[in-house]
């Protein structure tokens, strides 16, 4: 059972997800401003909406049509709140449709970059703005009947109706999407919608958060211990550091070493938590183990199956010896670091209802049966968030602006069986290009930079003899979230550096290649 994480107390917006790809852009843009933001269902009752202390209420875009026999439609009763309202796109048409409005399909689709004309200087969301801003649409139904007692404040080349207002009962619709980057002076609309409108005031704060979520912590646990499973990771790494402030010595890390991780990387961990920040920290060097277990397995999907089965094995029996040896002995609660994100998710295309809290009792992979309580300190939090929290907790730059590393370590990014031969080629290749990433400061300018070891040799000449050797591949991406990715073109001095050391330093390799492919249609790991 998940022990929740408390409300917010502070100024908070409410967002409808009605199930847009932009929904959580919008949370994100909202706490941009220090104002909190909570994504919820679509259909969640007014009279729940009105208990959750909110200032005002978004409602998201989505892929729907109003008039559609499916379409998501909220409780009618959020529009006599009381609170501020402000529908984009989705949200604009289905407001208007629901007090009186009419919306139908547009004679042509808006889609892309467009420009909006003010036209009611008054109106509160464009305070501070020129009279003409550049904006991105991305629908095809369009307003065509205001309903009563609203207005039109802005247009743009195919609506007359581009933004319009209720200024008796502070609602809003826009039809184009303020939160994306395309529509550069969006945030400015968001702000004044928060500020000026709602009056939310600044508290949302990584500070605040990080005072209120160890307060939290403290009345949840007691007296009792947890359990953390730590990678070196962001996400864990900062979760351990906030429940070490909060808790100290009741606090104990497992950190299980799968012979996967980079170089020096299980030192490093131990280093930096066991005896820097002085936080109770269980070794397990497990990495024979998971080796015997990988020994012929080429399918890569069958490697990652055996890396979570035998993590979890692992896991488990480190949290036995824990209990045996007296260090571990009424831990009550496992705490993971799960994320915003990871807790959401969106209504589906058609409509139907959706569970927007995932059930994430299982997210690491442990079992049911292991009776703790859940604690997730993290799952208020978006990445970047979390990467200021770590910041503030004093965790080195290193650890907190890291690139993403997968679960099963360097056995996704060897193509083919798992050696201990093949992991050592892999980790001085992989060492060589995060410190030449490094020392160019090209490192914390990308997503995410490595090494690949491919299953194919080649010939290749040193000092005048013949060799067939190895093939490294060079997989280094720009993204925003993981989700696309670009290649990033390096300057050619830098690969040809990164090139040249593989080549020369790691013994087994004769040949680099640089992977130019975007996702999608390729993902970012190889395997």
């Amino acid at each position: 059972m998940s022990a929740p994480a408390e409300p917010f107390h502070g100024s908070k917006i409410l967002i409808l997800d009605f199930g847009s790809q932009y929904t959580q852009v919008i949370a994100r843009r909202v706490r941009e401003c220090q104002v909190y933001s909570q994504i919820v269902r679509y259909d969640t009752p007014a009279a729940e909406l009105a208990g959750m202390g909110a200032r005002g209420i978004i409602l998201s875009g989505g892929p729907a049509s109003v008039y559609a026999p499916n379409a998501p439609q909220p409780d009618p009763a959020i529009f006599d709140l009381g609170l501020p309202v402000l529908g984009i796109c989705y949200g604009l048409q289905l407001m208007a449709h629901r007090l009186g409005g009419k919306v139908e399909a547009g004679e042509r689709r808006e889609y892309g970059p467009g420009t909006l004309q003010v036209e009611a200087a008054d109106c509160a969301l464009f305070q501070g703005l020129t009279e003409k801003l550049d904006i991105w649409n991305s629908h095809g139904d369009k307003l065509r009947q205001l309903p009563e007692g609203f207005r039109a404040v802005a247009r743009s080349e195919n609506s007359p109706y581009a933004v319009i207002e209720h200024p008796a009962k502070r609602l809003f619709g826009m039809q184009f999407h303020p939160e994306v980057a395309h529509t550069p002076r969006g945030r400015e609309i968001l702000q004044n919608f928060v500020y000026k409108v709602c009056g939310c005031a600044t508290d949302w704060t990584m500070g605040s958060f990080i005072e209120q979520t160890c307060a939290e912590i403290r009345h949840t646990v007691g007296a009792e211990k947890v359990i953390l499973g730590l990678s070196g990771g962001v996400d864990s790494s900062v979760a351990a550091m906030l429940l070490h402030q909060a808790i100290g010595e009741q606090l104990t890390c497992i950190f299980v070493n799968n012979g996967l991780l980079r170089e020096n990387e299980a030192e490093a961990v131990q280093k930096l938590f066991g005896d820097n920040f002085h936080i109770k920290l269980k070794y397990v060097d497990a990495s024979e183990r998971f080796l015997e277990k990988l020994a012929g397995v080429t399918d890569p999907e069958q490697k990652r199956k055996i890396i979570g089965n035998e993590f979890v094995r692992v896991f488990e029996r480190a949290a036995v010896e824990l209990k045996a040896d007296g260090h571990g002995g009424g831990h009550r609660f496992l705490a993971q670091g799960t994320l915003y994100p990871d807790v959401i998710e969106s209504v589906s295309i058609s409509g139907n209802p959706a569970a927007l809290i995932k059930s994430h009792h299982n997210v690491g992979g442990l079992p049911d049966d292991m009776e703790f309580e859940l604690l997730e300190p993290l799952r208020q939090l978006f990445k970047d968030e979390v990467r200021q929290v770590g910041s503030q907790l004093g965790l080195p730059k290193e650890v907190v602006q890291r690139q993403p590393f997968p679960g099963p370590g360097l056995a996704v990014r060897i193509l083919g069986e798992v050696t201990e031969e093949r992991l050592r080629i892999l980790r001085e290749a992989d060492t060589i290009v995060v410190n030449e990433m490094k020392s160019s400061d090209w490192y914390y300018r990308v997503w995410q930079s490595f090494a690949v070891l491919l299953p194919v040799r080649s010939v290749g000449v040193m000092g005048d003899e013949r060799t067939y050797e190895n093939t490294v591949a060079l997989r280094i991406v720009e993204s925003q979230d993981g989700m696309t990715a670009d290649w990033v073109r390096l300057p050619y001095e830098l690969l040809a550096r990164i090139s040249g050391r593989i080549c020369n330093e790691v013994k087994g390799v004769n040949r680099v290649c640089y992977d130019i492919s975007s996702k999608p249609p390729s993902t970012i790991e190889w395997e």
